[in-house]
């Protein structure tokens, strides 16, 4: 064999090592993103469920397969490219964007709350933004965009976390990361969110099964208990979606003052924490965390009130006007 032959082989070799590395060193990167966006990731598939509660059930899938497919496109065509554009070229303005969809989702999570506890003002509100529709298919076109626009949010903050584990020299791993990170965590969330609303029909197939042995009436008796239980844990789902939508716009908002230059409210939070963990020394974790989501939650709904007046009364006419002038 030629020494050249055998050099063109070494170097064969030694480029297999180096991508059998770069593939390692990607998916490594790619779990540690993901295990770093758990908690989002959660949020995320709480949240989506209340945007399909109330439909008819043959239009549940077609549902969520809009918004998944909006939540590709949110991901793979806006947030990646424009993840990588900022981090090159100005990364100063990821925060306040990032604040910009706290602002959102504060808003979005105490407008549901203010529905519950002031339903005639909410209906005002809602007809002040042009939000009441009556048209089945414009609500929900309606829905299907306001999910859309959440997950815009959160998948903003999972990339920005995503983004924040990869090492910022190589572009390319920075991408590929990104893309599996973003296409991995669409398919679980709105794979599990199917699985969710669709439990309640899986339950009465197995309730309407003809059960001639134990496993068989075991069977009729789990799906006689999903039929019962869904409808409260779509309800308790709901509740928790919609606090989770507050206290994530919370805390992306005291991170983002503190990252900004005001360390104040996140200062304060983080004294909170340190006291409770000392209260509850043999639950310092917990403690710690349920003092953080707490005080972020209730920072995300004093702005998310603040903001509802300030939509009616200054966002909407403007937006109004802005329509009218370019219809």
């Amino acid at each position: 064999m030629s020494t050249g032959l055998i050099a063109l082989l070494d170097d064969v070799a030694a480029i297999a090592k180096v991508a059998a590395a770069s593939i390692d060193d990607i998916t490594t990167q790619a779990a540690q993103a993901g295990m770093k966006s758990a908690g989002l990731v959660i949020d995320d598939a709480a949240v989506t469920p209340r945007y399909v509660v109330g439909f008819a059930a043959e239009r549940e899938l077609p549902i969520i397969a809009k918004i998944t497919k909006g939540s590709l496109r949110n991901k793979l065509l806006f947030l990646l490219p424009g993840a990588l554009l900022l981090s090159l070229v100005a990364p100063g303005l990821i925060t306040p964007i990032l604040m910009m969809g706290g602002f959102y989702l504060c808003y979005e999570g105490a407008e549901k709350i203010y529905e519950k506890l002031f339903p005639e003002k909410a209906h005002k509100h809602e007809a002040a933004v042009g939000l009441k529709e009556s048209d089945p298919q414009k609500l929900e076109d309606q829905k299907v965009n306001s999910a859309i626009k959440t997950d815009f949010i959160l998948s903003a903050e999972i990339m920005a976390i995503t983004l924040s584990v990869i090492p910022s020299e190589d572009f390319w791993t920075q991408a590929i990361v990104l893309a599996l990170v973003g296409t991995g965590i669409t398919f679980v969330v709105y794979g599990g969110v199917a699985i969710i609303v669709k439990a309640d029909d899986v339950g009465l197939a197995l309730a309407n099964r003809p059960a001639t042995t134990a496993l068989g009436r075991l069977s009729q008796a789990f799906g006689r208990g999903l039929v019962r239980g869904m409808p409260g844990f779509l309800t308790l789902l709901a509740v928790v979606g919609t606090a989770a939508m507050i206290w994530v716009g919370g805390g992306i908002l005291l991170h983002g003052l503190e990252t900004l230059g005001v360390p104040g409210p996140a200062h304060l939070l983080h004294e909170a924490e340190v006291m409770a963990s000392r209260a509850l020394p043999m639950f310092a974790g917990a403690a710690a965390w349920l003092t953080s989501a707490f005080g972020a939650f209730v920072a995300g709904l004093l702005i998310g009130f603040a903001l509802i007046p300030c939509v009616s009364l200054a966002l909407a006419p403007v937006w109004r006007r802005l329509k009218s002038l370019f219809a």
